[in-house]
């Protein structure tokens, strides 16, 4: 399996990396064959977290693997954002895995720049870490959150962290674009490895999965990280990346015109609209509509299954309000929308652009009906 540089850790990681918190779902017994299984096939990147099920995830790994110490790079994340509990944290972990080291410590999850000021203050859980890091019982350091990410793009300015976790895919690129504009230029600058989070869009992407992979593989990341629950499920990983082959900025173009889960709903972000338009920022519109909800409530409903995993992975992020506040800047009202039926210009993807202001508009503005 290729291997690349892990940022400036002197590391190296496999392509495909193993997310433990779907382990929560299955037996110890087949936790310990997925995992000794990915070893045997190559991959060289365990990850997981203290609040995965309460360590139950850690405790699982270190069942499975921990007589394998020396193959792997493990990572751990701790969501404490003081001194203290970081340090207790990481000691449990350490203890649930049943080693006296993890290669990277992840502050985990952090979506607000209170929690940001949090860590990195005095007596914050960037303090723990270091003092973790002189005993020996951590490598190096990242952070990770979900969705937008300005604070990530903060933290990055703000410390020299080792590594960041981020959500890409090919669905999610066009909810939060300025992760692949601004925070993986800024990582590749800075020499932080960058680790891929949700290939498959937190299993929207499942129908499209081989095209998912190959998309997320061609990123600039150090490894891609995916959770895997079941035997066909981690063989299919395996083959993903034992076969890639990069995209072609074509091929990319190609997928975003036809993957069937962007349809003619989903702004791809090409700024064609405001090529017509100077009284409404439509492209900007569109963009925080992403930020809310991922644009994944389109008012159309095709079947019960598909409506209900988008319910579950809309608000996954907790973006919304900073989305709201954005759009509150803008001054948009629904008159203006409405005057957009004499001039709307045509969507080079198919989307009913006068149809989606007023879906994202209902969203945004928190109005009574739609």
């Amino acid at each position: 399996m290729e291997k690349r540089k892990f940022g400036k850790t002197g590391l190296e990681t496999s392509i495909l990396g193993f997310g433990g918190f779907h382990l929560l779902e299955i037996p110890a017994e087949e936790a310990k064959y997925l995992l000794n299984r990915y070893l045997d096939a190559g991959g060289n990147y365990i990850e997981t977290a203290a609040n995965y099920g309460n360590g139950e995830s850690e405790r699982k790994i270190g069942y499975s693997v921990a007589h394998r110490r020396d193959e792997f790079i493990l990572a751990t994340k701790t969501a404490e954002r003081n001194k203290m509990g970081c340090l207790e944290s990481l000691d449990m972990s350490l203890k649930n895995l049943k080693t006296n080291y993890v290669d990277l410590l992840i502050m985990h999850g952090v979506g607000t720049m209170t929690d940001l000021e949090a860590i990195l203050g005095p007596g914050g859980a960037l303090e723990g870490a270091l003092e973790a890091k002189r005993q020996g019982k951590i490598r190096h350091i990242g952070i990770s959150m979900h969705g937008q990410p300005d604070v990530l793009i903060r933290a990055l300015k703000e410390y020299d962290f080792d590594a960041v976790m981020t959500t890409i895919n090919y669905y999610d690129r066009f909810n939060f674009p300025e992760i692949e504009e601004v925070l993986v230029p800024l990582a590749l600058e800075k020499e932080v490895a960058i680790i891929l989070m949700k290939p498959v869009g937190d299993g929207l992407l499942w129908k499209s999965a081989p095209a998912a992979f190959r998309y997320a593989f061609t990123q600039p990341a150090a490894v891609i990280v995916t959770g895997i629950n079941n035997r066909e499920m981690l063989e299919a990983d395996l083959e993903y990346a034992e076969k890639f082959v990069p995209m072609t900025g074509s091929e990319m173009e190609k997928l975003f015109f036809e993957a069937p889960e962007l349809g003619n709903y989903v702004c791809r972000q090409c700024g064609k609209c405001n090529e017509y338009c100077r009284e409404i920022p439509i492209q900007e519109i569109f963009k925080y509509e992403g930020y809310y909800d991922r644009q994944m409530a389109d008012g159309i409903i095709t079947n019960a299954a598909e409506y209900a995993l988008k319910e579950r992975l809309r608000f996954w992020f907790g973006n919304r309000e900073l989305a709201m506040e954005r759009y509150r800047a803008l001054g948009i009202t629904q008159d203006k929308i409405k005057a957009c039926a004499d001039c709307v210009p045509e969507c080079p993807y198919g989307i009913d652009i006068l149809r989606k202001l007023s879906i994202a508009d209902y969203k945004l503005a928190g109005r009574d009906i739609y």
